[in-house]
């Protein structure tokens, strides 16, 4: 299993002060996150796409070429490319490009965003919400494979044999399918054969099971190797000495996050409550210290009948800086180790 981080570049203020620190600060607590867990051994670091004051991940390409040049092994991916509200051919040589100062460790998922202010600001109109998306992830895989491609789509001029430059450092840029809860959409990944990052940032891992059998099910169906149908998840997640260190210093930036957020979409206030539910046993946030977040993680990977990879987000820690090293030190020399010990044992008694 691969362990990694993703994040969202949040920047959050204080809750003592209300106070929150520059962009220019938190950009380089962010790049020193990264060159952390490179240090730490993890095996991948994404970068979100947002489009609001709270994040400052608007042009996640910029910031994970950045980050390839403060590192050396850790694969940079973007946690989502907001594909719908995209120029494809933009993105493929932006990406092609992070390949090249990274030496082969881009990758990219894609999606549809959960948000919608990408739509707007980039005109594109949210009723093409499927068809937008479906259009322009067949145009990137296409570019994937071709230098000149022949290529005529609804949203956006034809591409009639353009050279399409710069082409990346390893043979095809790694593409994955990031979703939500459609099961469309996970039946599109299995269909086009196409490795599936699951977020997961509430409720329990349990309930998306169903969702994952449906990707297997139309991936084996369209005649892809189950070696092909690789499984990612997405999930609140960080890592302390002891367990309740782990949640007092994730939960203000959660809760603030969870609040403004829900008054948009109508929700009611979230409550420590709900938050520790979620961190507990039965709950999908992976919040405690090494061998609790480790036997969560192999949880999880059990009842979604296995999983390749599980990212942390741990964007709403951000304010506690010391924390969120420490926490990626936990992760990469603590974690990991338990979780690819038992999955090792695992792979030999099969």
């Amino acid at each position: 299993m691969e362990i990694g981080i993703d994040s969202f570049a949040a920047i959050l203020p204080d809750p003592a002060t209300g106070k929150s620190p520059s962009p220019t600060d938190r950009m380089a607590d962010l790049l020193d996150e990264i060159e952390v867990a490179d240090q730490a051994g993890l095996d991948v670091f994404g970068i979100g796409e947002h489009h609001r004051a709270e994040f400052l991940d608007s042009a996640p390409a910029i910031i994970l070429a950045a980050a390839a040049a403060r590192t050396r092994k850790i694969r940079l991916t973007s946690a989502v490319t907001v594909l719908s509200a995209a120029d494809p051919v933009r993105i493929f040589q932006e990406f092609a490009t992070l390949d090249l100062i990274a030496s082969g460790r881009a990758e990219m998922v894609v999606g549809r965003g959960s948000f919608g202010e990408a739509y707007a600001l980039f005109g594109a109109d949210p009723r093409d919400y499927d068809e937008l998306f479906a259009e322009k992830l067949g145009l990137l895989l296409r570019l994937n494979e071709t230098t000149y491609p022949i290529w005529k789509g609804r949203f956006r001029a034809p591409l009639e044999g353009q050279g399409v430059y710069p082409r990346p450092h390893q043979p095809r840029l790694p593409l994955w399918i990031g979703v939500g809860g459609t099961p469309q959409s996970f039946a599109r990944a299995g269909t086009l054969g196409l490795p599936l990052m699951v977020a997961i940032i509430g409720g329990t891992f349990e309930r998306f099971r169903p969702l994952v059998d449906l990707y297997r099910e139309a991936g084996t169906s369209a005649g892809h190797s189950p070696d092909k149908l690789k499984v990612g998840v997405h999930a609140m997640g960080f890592v302390g000495e002891i367990d309740m260190a782990a949640r007092e210093a994730f939960f203000p930036g959660w809760a603030h996050l969870t609040e403004k957020i829900g008054r948009e979409r109508g929700w009611p206030p979230p409550s420590r409550q709900q938050f520790d539910a979620m961190a507990g046993p039965e709950g999908a946030f992976l919040i405690g210290d090494p061998a609790t977040v480790a036997a969560k993680m192999l949880q999880a990977s059990e009842v979604l009948g296995g999983v390749s990879r599980i990212t942390f987000q741990m964007s709403t820690a951000s304010l506690e800086t010391a924390a969120m090293k420490r926490s990626i030190e936990l992760l990469g020399t603590e974690v990991a180790p338990i979780v690819r010990a038992a999955a090792h044992e695992t792979e030999k008694a099969t």
